[in-house]
């Protein structure tokens, strides 16, 4: 294993804040939402934290366990284990960590194994002694160092924002775990000291919001998992009432182990999910044929393996995400160096009342470059409606700025104005650069033809531009020096298509998606060489008549689906 997992932040040795005082003097919400008790039984299945194995030899770690609501399962499996391993209790004394910020949990926390370790018949005197050597007031993330100590790390993290805690206990925390990057929530610590405490096939079984899976403050700790870890089980249960009170916290169960990548299990589920249906769940993961299942209350399948690097996790049913990993395992991403195809983004100018205009006379000609806009796309075939890009960079040999002096016009409108374009963030930034856009302009994309996608849209709705116009930033384009457009044009019109898009593209109101091309990226097609004569002029066809359905039927067969397969992308 890589030190990534083994050498860690620096963090100082069976360190513990005197009496639990924040190191300035600061407060914290603490995030506490308890778990109701038939789903932490469901997580610790999940994990195979169950008593026929002989848990008093290994070493479970609940990170934060507030008033118990893990630690006192976590005992009476213990203890059930012990009795059929033949153990006394005592020598479970090693194999259960658990800490808490909060000194009062800590003491309810100990009270409440006690009292159930009592009424399963065990001396009060031996369970009292072991309850004040496994729950300790402590910070999982600043505390006792636990690397590669553990067998299981098992629980619920606090859901707090960074932004809501001290600064010198934030900067704290992201000193301890480098994941813990931009607008990171405290649980993305939890995850990483969690599974830097595994030893070699421990397992972190977490419920928790599932935002860091997708969202950006995720990319590191997602890069740190599918670097050295396995993504076992996923279960989505966003629906399900699984806390004692009632949160939005979009939450998923994460079982990860320290292993190498295999094959990982998904599961989403719905309102009606409870305790029945956990245990039919369970059943199904514990089979040796798994075939996917669905439910009033789930649906569950086996994925052929889990995503690596930082990239965003996908969303959606787990019989799509089974299609979409078969796709991306037989099939080449549509960005691709060997075929010249590439997406991007049309120009940022930070102020388009002044980069932006439909005026043919506003500055020199030679500056003024066809804009295309989304509403040039809204009819499915590109209509240019006029608007220009008041153009300062050099489309000569150059890739700088032009020199004001050469264009009267242009200098006397951007003068006028420069008091609005410094104070951009980046004229801010390069003072001496006032009058550029966000981005450069790539002059030679004018001219090539494109195929054009709105940011915002229902559906993968391509528009073909023949060239001649530069796209806006809230469009972006596809080219290539390989693929006719419009035979690419209509496979990316596909429901298939479409269904890469759908699966890890960022859902606004209402169900528009937001096109980004870290998304479009992923969208897997055949090669060009492997479509028949026949089928291109038929894709080419049903791009032209924006006839969706005629470009799903000849992608199906291009992509070897059945009709099974294609149910699920209805």
């Amino acid at each position: 294993m890589s030190t990534l997992v083994d050498q860690p932040a620096r963090i100082p040795n069976r360190w513990r804040p005197p009496a639990l005082h924040l190191p300035d003097g600061g407060s914290v919400s603490h995030g506490e939402v308890f778990t109701r008790r038939w789903v932490v039984d469901l997580i610790l299945d999940l994990a195979g934290y169950t008593p026929d194995r002989d848990l008093a030899a290994m070493r479970a770690i609940e990170p934060a366990c507030g008033a118990g609501a893990f630690l006192v399962p976590m005992a009476a499996r213990l203890a059930e284990s012990c009795r059929v391993h033949g153990r006394p209790i005592a020598d479970a004394a090693e194999a259960m960590y658990a800490v808490d910020l909060m000194a009062e949990n800590v003491a309810v926390a100990r009270s409440a194994v006690v009292a159930t370790l009592v009424d399963d018949g065990w001396d009060e005197d031996v369970v009292r002694c072991l309850s004040d050597g496994w729950v300790h007031a402590d910070d999982f993330l600043l505390g006792q160092d636990v690397r590669s100590t553990a067998d299981f790390v098992l629980g619920n993290p606090p859901y707090v924002r960074l932004e809501e805690v001290s600064d010198a206990r934030s900067a704290a925390y992201r000193r301890a775990c480098p994941t813990m990057s931009g607008r990171a929530d405290l649980f993305v610590g939890f995850y990483e000291m969690g599974l830097r405490a595994l030893k070699r096939d421990g397992t972190l079984a977490f419920i928790c919001a599932d935002r860091w899976m997708h969202n950006a403050y995720g990319r590191s700790l997602r890069s740190l998992i599918g670097d050295h870890f396995s993504v076992e089980v996923t279960v989505v249960m966003h629906d399900v009432d699984a806390f004692d009170e009632a949160v939005s916290a979009y939450p998923a169960i994460s079982v990860i182990r320290r292993k190498d990548q295999g094959r990982a299990v998904l599961a989403d589920t719905t309102s009606e999910f409870g305790p029945g249906d956990a245990g039919q769940l369970l059943r199904w993961t514990r089979g040796l044929r798994r075939r996917a299942k669905h439910t009033r209350a789930f649906q569950v399948a086996e994925l052929p393996y889990w995503h690596n690097g930082p990239e965003a996790w996908p969303a959606g049913s787990p019989d799509r995400l089974a299609l979409i990993a078969d796709l991306e395992r037989r099939f080449p991403r549509l960005e691709d160096p060997d075929t010249g195809t590439r997406v991007g983004i049309g120009v940022a100018t930070g102020a388009d009342g002044v980069f932006v205009t439909s005026d043919a006379d506003l500055v020199e000609a030679e500056r003024l470059l066809p804009l295309a806009m989304v509403r040039d796309t809204k009819t499915g075939h590109f209509d240019w409606s006029g608007h220009f890009l008041v153009d300062p960079w050099d489309d000569g040999p150059g890739t700088g700025l032009v020199d004001l002096d050469q264009y009267p016009r242009l200098r006397t409108y951007f003068s006028a104005r420069e008091g609005q374009l410094r104070r951009r963030h980046i004229a801010e930034r390069r003072q001496r650069d006032w009058y550029r856009t966000i981005d450069r302009v790539d002059h030679a994309l004018r001219s090539r033809p494109k195929l054009l996608f709105p940011d915002m849209k229902m559906a993968m709705e391509p528009v073909y531009e023949p060239g001649g116009s530069y796209p806006h930033h809230n469009l972006y384009y596809v080219v290539s020096d390989v693929w006719p457009l419009d035979i690419l044009g209509g496979l990316l019109l596909s429901r298939i298509a479409d269904l890469f898009v759908r699966t890890y593209a960022v859902k606004m109101r209402g169900g528009t998606l937001r096109f980004q091309a870290q998304y479009m990226r992923r969208i897997c097609v055949p090669k060009l060489e492997a479509i028949r004569k026949s089928d291109q002029a038929a894709l080419a066809q049903a791009f032209e008549a924006r006839d969706v359905d005629k470009a799903t039927g000849v992608a199906q067969a291009l992509y070897g689906l059945d009709s099974e397969a294609i149910s699920v992308i209805r």
